[in-house]
Parts: C-alpha cells; structure tokens; sequence
C-alpha cells in the first residue's frame, strides 16, 4: 500500500524528532565542534536540513518566497566551502530549532493540504531521506569527536544492551552465475537518480564470505604488519598510507598489556572480535584483500548474492529480484540491525532471519560494505531536480552497499547505492570479501 499524506508526515516528524534526539543533550561549544576537513559544524548542520526543506519544498516546489531571508548566504551546501562554515553569522541555538520548526510546519501543512503527485512527491521524498541521511552522520560525528553516544531510536537502553554471544562466521557461499538486474526499478518506490535504472548485467560465478570481515579477522593483518608491507598496497593506496602513517583502524589503540582496544564514542574498552570491523576506508579494505589472497565484490556481484533467487539447476533469476535479502517482506528487528536500535554494530553471526537465498547474513544493516566498483552512473543517466546529489561524485567515489546499524529502514533496500571517498573512515564502512578467480 504506498504511503498516505498523513503517513508521509509522520515519517517528517519522526525524522526531525531523531535529530533533535541526536543533538539535543550537546552544549553550544559541541555544536560548533572544531574545524575538522571530514565534519560540519553541527549547528551549522541542522540549520542546512531546514533550509534543504524549505528550499525544495515550499520554494521550489511551492514557489514561496524564504522564512529566513539571508538562509541561502548561510546553509548552501553547495555555493558555502566547508572551511568557510565555522565562520559564518549562523543564528544562536534557539534561532536555529525555530527556524527548524517553522519551516517543517509549513512543509507538514502543504503535505496535508496538497494531493500528491508525481513532481511534488519527488520533493516530498528527497528532504525526508536527506534528514534522514544527515541523521547517521550526526551519529557518526559524534564517534569522530568523542562525545557521548546517542539514545537508541526506539526502546530503552538496557533493552537494546542485550546482544546474544558473538561467534566466528567465517566461511564462503557459492553464487552461481547469471543475468541480473542492476539498480532500481520503477516499482521500488522514491528512487533516487545514481539507481536508475535497472540494466542487464552478466554476472560470473563466484565465492563470497557468508558475513563481512570482523575485528579478529582484521587484527590478524594488523599483527601481521599489513599497514607496514608496501606488497598489499597499490600506489594510490600507499600513497594514502605515507601521509597518514596509519598503523591500524582509525580508532584502535594498544593497552600497556599489548591488547587491543577501541574507542567507541566517549568510551574505551576491549575490541570484540566477532563484530564486522567498521571505520576503515576503501584503501585499508583492498590491502586486506591482498594479504588474504581476495577481492572485494563489485557492486553488481554484491547485488546478485543479496537479491538473486536461484531456479532448480542452480542459476539465478533476471525477471525477479527481492527487495531484501530475505524477499519482500517487512524490515524487522530480527532481519537487520537498523534504525539505531542498538548503539553500535552486533557479531556477524547473528540474524540468521535475514540471510539471503544463497546464505549471506547480514547484508542490510550493522556495517556498510565496500565494494570494488567506482561509483559511476548507469547507461542513460539523467540527473533529478537536485542535481548534486550523484554528479558531483561521479567518478572520484566508491561505491557502499546494504545499510548501518544507524541507517533508517524506510530508506534502504538491496539496490542502494551509497557512495564515499576511498580514505573516508570516519563513515560506518566495513567490508566483506570474495575468493579470487582459480
């Protein structure tokens, strides 16, 4: 049943209501934060959602004049350099929520008022899943600046404290070969312009891991000394590596007794070997690869072993794909870590409910996943009204698949495409692997 005006609004309250969660215990200082090349001012940041609304919603889909006449010198994202954003004469805190909230109101209003249709629909749309994108990276700014973790999204947090035992999942499945379908179709709701549309991709067998790398996995290159032998980096990667001297994972560090440890928000305790490893960047993810003698999946491969359903001789299908790794059927707890629920990732053995037809767990959800693939557009692209949402990045990104545990679930399905930088690792990015060709 698609989504009524009332549920539409609805879905905006609740987006703004996560923000105000994931902001609103922070001092004025932490909302300014300091001036970091891969974080935004938070209060600059949350100003910048309002003024998305309001810019694509009431004036340019309604042709409304601005609530806040010099909002476009102040929350541009696109003419405002992000150097230049801890300087501007942003509005005090208070200034800010109420602008936020004048501008949803009337965005409720003309949702409620207005029937839907096709290009309205496409504005509605676009500013609840950009709050909803901007959501997860309050989330992980906060893991970048050390400030306390944010509230669960739903429940308690004792409730969402409650994780069964990690163990090891280690181990390959085999995907046999076929056509796929890769992207979006017409029928997968609000689509967004880098997924359309679905094309015809051959597909060879392959091997890929039932469940992306863990820590354990991770820390056996680091003892290794993967981040130290020129022989697993390429020479973007180890030029990468040169100027960063990284040693290991962006947030590990070492006790006096040579364990490892992780900083998790404003805590730090022991690395649990059976969660996915998270926060390391594309570069990290292939000198992995080569130590390990894998690869990473393409994105259409990585597709394929979520969505492709197999006929009896064992060859995938190309007229069906499944939304999700488990078919149609709703997101649920017991499917995917998702929506914040729990504060953090959970061991990659657990909710077998979501596996995918050919035993992949966990590709929705808890960690997302590097692939091999650049991020380009597919055969006969054609940008949407907001035009710097994919091509910009055309070509310098790579592309992510399946969802964190922060992402919302009424935005992800297995045709998602999202894309980073290759030495972003402040994003929740991890990886799994494929076996290599014989």
């Amino acid at each position: 049943m698609d989504p009524t005006a009332e549920d539409l609004c609805e879905m905006l309250i609740d987006a703004r209501t996560r923000t105000i969660d994931l902001i609103s215990d922070l001092s004025d200082e932490q909302l300014m934060g300091p001036r970091l090349e891969i974080v935004n001012p938070l209060l600059w940041e949350i100003g910048h959602l309002a003024w998305f609304q309001e810019m694509w919603m009431l004036r340019h889909a309604g042709g409304e004049g601005p609530i806040l006449p010099d909002a476009d010198s102040l929350y541009d994202s696109t003419r405002i350099p992000h150097d230049a954003r801890w300087d501007l004469p942003l509005p005090s805190r208070h200034e800010t929520l109420r602008y936020m909230q004048r501008v949803l109101d009337r965005v409720l209003e003309r949702t409620r008022t207005r029937p839907g249709d096709g290009p309205e629909d496409y504005f509605r749309w676009l500013v609840l899943f950009h709050e909803d994108m901007h959501g997860e990276a309050f989330a992980y700014t906060r893991q970048t600046l050390g400030y306390p973790p944010p509230r669960p999204g739903t429940g308690d947090a004792a409730q969402m404290g409650r994780v069964a035992a990690g163990e090891a999942w280690r181990g390959d499945v085999e995907v046999p070969g076929g056509t796929l379908l890769l992207g979006s179709t017409p029928d997968c709701g609000f689509i967004f312009d880098n997924e359309k549309w679905a094309h015809p991709i051959e597909v060879r067998p392959f091997r890929i891991a039932r469940a992306p790398v863990t820590n354990s996995e991770f820390a056996e290159f680091v003892e290794d000394g993967g981040y130290e032998r020129r022989e697993f980096w390429s020479e973007a990667d180890w030029q990468w590596r040169e100027r960063t001297a990284a040693e290991h994972p962006v947030y590990w560090q070492r006790d006096t007794g040579r364990r490892w440890l992780v900083r998790r928000y404003d805590r730090v305790g022991p690395l649990e070997p059976h969660l996915p490893v998270v926060h390391v960047n594309w570069f990290e993810t292939e000198a992995y690869c080569r130590w390990a003698g894998r690869r990473l999946p393409t994105e259409a491969e990585w597709e394929l072993a979520a969505s492709g359903e197999a006929t009896p001789d064992g060859e995938c299908l190309s007229v069906r794909k499944r939304r999700y790794p488990w078919g149609d059927d709703p997101l649920t707890p017991d499917r995917a870590n998702l929506d914040l629920r729990r504060i953090g990732c959970i061991p990659v053995n657990l909710l077998p409910a979501g596996d995918s037809p050919c035993g992949c767990r966990q590709m929705i959800g808890n960690v997302w996943e590097w692939t091999a693939s650049a991020f380009l557009p597919f055969p006969g692209f054609s940008p949407d009204p907001y035009r710097e949402y994919s091509e910009p990045w055309f070509g310098t990104h790579k592309v992510l698949r399946g969802g964190a545990f922060t992402t919302r679930s009424r935005l992800i399905r297995n045709s998602y495409r999202n894309f980073y930088a290759p030495d972003r690792r402040d994003v929740l990015a991890g990886f799994r692997t494929c076996g290599l060709e014989e």
